[in-house]
C-alpha cells in the first residue's frame, strides 16, 4: 500500500496509472512487467513500490478509478437533464454510452478477466470490486427510475449484471468487426426493451 504522501504523490499516481493502462493495453496484464509501467511513466522500481504492493494493486486502482469516472460520467448528465426530457430511452443511452477510450479499457479488463479466471485470489478480488460498482450504479439508477415514475420489480444490481454481460458481449463484437456494429450500439438499442422488462409504475 502507498506509504506517506509528498507533494508530487499524486502526479507520480496519475502518472503510474496511465502508463499502467497504456502497457496493460498493449502486451496484456500477464506479460506486462512492473518495469515495463515504471519505464513508461519514468520512474523507478522504487517509485512504484512506494506506491503499490503489487502489480494486481495497480489494476484495481485503474479499475476503481474508471469506475469512479463513469459514475460521475452519468450522474452529471442525470443531473444536467430536466425530468421533462428523462426517459427510459434516455436512461438506457446514459448506460449504453461508450467513449472514445473505452476500446484501451476493454482490453485492459477483459486480460485481466482471462488472469482472474485462473487465479482464484485475483477473481475473488475482482469480485468484490464489480459488487461495490454495482451496488454504487444500482442506486444511481434507481433514482433515474424514480424520476420517470418507475420502480425495479427485482433487485437493481441482479438487473446490472445483464446490463454489464450486454455492454462487454457487444463491444467485444464492435471490436472484431467495426465496420458491422458500432460501438454501443447495440446496447442502445436493446436496453430500454430491459429496462422496460423489469419495472413497474411508482
Amino acid at each position: 500500500m502507498p506509504k506517506g504522501t509528498t507533494k508530487r504523490r499524486p502526479q507520480t499516481l496519475a502518472r503510474l496509472l496511465d502508463a499502467a493502462l497504456e502497457v496493460f493495453a498493449e502486451s496484456g496484464f500477464g506479460a506486462a512487467r512492473i518495469e515495463d509501467v515504471c519505464r513508461r511513466a519514468g520512474y523507478t522500481r522504487g517509485a512504484f513500490y512506494s506506491n503499490f504492493s503489487s502489480k494486481e494493486e495497480l489494476f484495481f486502482a485503474l479499475f476503481d478509478a474508471h469506475a469512479e469516472r463513469e459514475l460521475e460520467r452519468i450522474g452529471r448528465l442525470a443531473a444536467a437533464t430536466q425530468d421533462h426530457d428523462l426517459s427510459v430511452a434516455r436512461i438506457a443511452a446514459l448506460l449504453a454510452h461508450i467513449g472514445p477510450d473505452e476500446r484501451t479499457w476493454f482490453l485492459v479488463t477483459t486480460e485481466f478477466t482471462l488472469y482472474a479466471i485462473r487465479n482464484p485470489e485475483a477473481a475473488a478480488r475482482l469480485a468484490e470490486h464489480d459488487a461495490k460498482l454495482r451496488e454504487e450504479a444500482a442506486g444511481l439508477l434507481a433514482g433515474l427510475l424514480a424520476r420517470v415514475g418507475l420502480r425495479p420489480r427485482g433487485d437493481l444490481t441482479e438487473f446490472l449484471r445483464v446490463v454489464i454481460a450486454l455492454r462487454e458481449g457487444a463491444l467485444g463484437q464492435s471490436y472484431v468487426e467495426p465496420g458491422a456494429l458500432e460501438p454501443g450500439a447495440l446496447a442502445e438499442k436493446f436496453l430500454p426493451l430491459l429496462v422496460a422488462s423489469v419495472t413497474e409504475p411508482l
